[in-house]
């Protein structure tokens, strides 16, 4: 007779113990820290100033150019992801496939060296300017300016976009696809009724997650756009390294938690059973 040992109760609660030491140690006392220094000035006195600072023209403008070109570069992911993964998925490669492999192996490099690979592509005299030159059709000046900063968050995010899209498209059933096409939905009918609303919930995880680290990144804007161009990840970056103001940094970066929150309560929404972020 075979038997199968189960762990009690306690046991599993003791499991449990230091992933919970984890999360206090450098998810609950960091964000307890920030609320601490955003809600208090340099006499540890309670205000608002630090977050009112956000009206400021310079933080506005920072805010407003960093949620543009997150939106846009959100956007250009999301319109190559879609139908590269109902190419994928039309090729029935499975969830653990080389050519899916492929676009996972960009991650594993790390975040700096791709983008100063860009910047080295960019540059006046990189690599795509020397192409240019060699074929005679001049050269291009895009390095430091907004969109070569949206070529580095697009090459740097999209894989988060493709793999929840991907994944939530593997999980619809076939059946599903015979049974529109049974009904005489063409191509088109069957990709707006039928591919596009059971992919919802990866369509949104993928906005989340390349929304979130294009709005609040500062390395991009920094190597891309040559420190010129300024999104509210750079303010609050100088805030806490340059001119040492953690408490304005601290209430700034509350400002970013409100949108961070916004996109997360509508990845709940969307994504009740976590289809589109279980990969």
């Amino acid at each position: 007779m075979k038997t199968t040992m189960t762990i009690p109760s306690p046991g599993r609660k003791a499991l449990a113990f230091p992933y919970i030491l984890w999360m206090i140690g450098f998810t609950i006392i960091p964000l307890a820290l920030i609320f601490v220094f955003g809600l208090t000035d340099r006499n540890g006195a309670f205000t608002l100033a630090n977050v009112a600072a956000i009206a400021r023209p310079d933080h506005a403008k920072a805010l407003s150019r960093a949620l543009l070109l997150s939106l846009v570069s959100t956007v250009i992911c999301l319109l190559l992801a879609f139908p590269l993964c109902m190419i994928l998925r039309g090729r029935r490669l499975g969830t653990g496939s080389f050519v899916v492999f492929i676009f996972i192996l960009p991650m594993w490099m790390n975040f700096l060296l791709r983008t100063f690979a860009w910047q080295t592509l960019l540059e006046k005299k990189g690599v795509i300017n020397g192409i240019l030159g060699a074929m005679h059709l001049g050269s291009i000046r895009i390095i430091n300016t907004p969109e070569a900063m949206i070529f580095g968050m697009v090459y740097n995010f999209l894989p988060f976009m493709v793999l929840p899209i991907y994944n939530t498209l593997c999980k619809i059933d076939d059946s599903l696809i015979d049974a529109a096409h049974d009904l005489g939905a063409d191509f088109f009918q069957t990709l707006l009724r039928v591919f596009v609303p059971l992919c919802v919930p990866g369509i949104v995880s993928g906005i989340t997650m390349v929304f979130v680290p294009a709005l609040t990144t500062f390395v991009i804007s920094d190597i891309l756009g040559g420190g010129k161009i300024l999104l509210i990840g750079n303010v609050i970056e100088g805030e806490f390294t340059r001119s040492s103001n953690w408490n304005l940094g601290a209430g700034l970066s509350l400002v970013l938690m409100v949108f961070i929150l916004i996109s997360m309560a509508a990845l709940s929404f969307f994504d009740k059973n976590g289809e589109g972020t279980a990969f």
